[in-house]
């Protein structure tokens, strides 16, 4: 198992551990405190734990993976506006910075035999976020999401992922 993959499981395990025995007096629904645990599929894909705070900035958390060869840990903070559309409730905008730090698996190359299946960069960027929020009842969260990305580390690189998701609410 490379060390992409490790990490990987562990930042999965983490996360479930983290929202199993989080906040002690959780309330079934999101209010100030409580926690998100959900999934998302798209570019990345991933497990998503978020922090709800009313009034103040949220904090959402992404352990992510692209196939194979990516795996990454991202955090951002989280300002949410609500939007007032016509017949549709709990809809929300929100937007934030944030930064990640990951693992890129090179994996074998073809055209370079010297290039071994264990070499693995380390990835260090800041990102933001901006996505619609849609709640269903006050337990349940359906998103979709936009995040540009600024790679730092190893190299200077741009990219942008995005998702649609869901979190309920403990």
């Amino acid at each position: 198992m490379t060390l992409f993959h490790r990490v990987a499981c562990i930042a999965t395990a983490l996360l479930l551990i983290g929202a199993t025995f989080g906040p002690g007096d959780s309330l079934a629904q999101r209010t100030g405190g409580s926690v998100g645990l959900g999934g998302q599929v798209g570019s990345p894909a991933g497990v998503t734990l978020k922090l709800h705070n009313d009034n103040a900035p949220s904090y959402d958390f992404l352990a992510a993976w692209d196939l194979d060869d990516f795996f990454f840990f991202n955090a951002h903070a989280q300002f949410s506006r609500p939007i007032n559309a016509e017949n549709v409730d709990g809809l929300e905008l929100f937007y934030g910075p944030g930064a990640y730090i990951g693992f890129l698996d090179n994996g074998i190359d073809d055209n370079n035999p010297n290039i071994d299946a264990d070499d693995e960069d380390a990835v260090l960027g800041i990102s933001g976020r901006i996505g619609l929020n849609l709640l269903v009842d006050p337990r349940f969260e359906l998103y979709a999401q936009l995040t540009p990305r600024f790679n730092l580390v190893p190299e200077t690189d741009a990219d942008l992922g995005g998702g649609i998701g869901f979190r309920y609410y403990f």
